[in-house]
């Protein structure tokens, strides 16, 4: 079934918003705040993620816990717009150590890349050896990020960490 055509209604919110601030809360913490029998909230549960409404379930990594403490976005722009040359950079990018998030965009740029690296010599190697040198880039232009807080989210709600 199709995300479009499935109606929320304001239990399956709830569920997708506890879930949003806490994936590791048990069903039975998250009938109890969602206001639901633990059997109603699991079927729902279930319900969402058999739509491809709730997509799974991640954990926030400290990454200079990690070793790559230092962080980046980095803008491409591609030489040739043919769908396969977007396609396998899309695949090749994506299977890079050290990528976190790829973003294929319109505008000026066409993917914005958001990467974790141990220190600056780190980030240079890897925007050389996989981004500038690419056959299908035309130009990188990398920015650090100094630091990186999360937002309201779709829910309104501000997560403290």
């Amino acid at each position: 079934m199709s995300n479009e055509s499935r109606p929320i209604d304001a239990v399956d919110r709830r569920i997708l918003e506890e879930l949003s601030a806490d994936a590791r809360i048990s069903n039975a913490r998250l009938a109890e705040r969602v206001g639901v029998a633990p059997s109603t909230c699991l079927a729902r549960t279930n319900a969402l993620r058999e739509a491809g409404i709730l997509l799974g379930y991640h954990a926030e990594v400290d990454l200079a816990a990690l070793g790559r403490p230092l962080q980046a976005i980095v803008a491409i722009r591609l030489a040739v717009h043919e769908r396969a040359q977007i396609e396998a950079f899309t695949e090749a990018v994506r299977a890079l150590p050290g990528v976190l998030c790829v973003f294929h965009m319109t505008g000026v740029n066409d993917y914005l890349l958001w990467i974790a690296a141990a220190d600056t010599q780190d980030l240079r190697e890897f925007v050389v050896d996989h981004l500038a040198t690419h056959p299908a880039v035309a130009r990188a232009e990398t920015n650090l990020i100094y630091e990186q807080r999360r937002g309201p989210g779709i829910w309104g709600m501000v997560d403290p960490a």
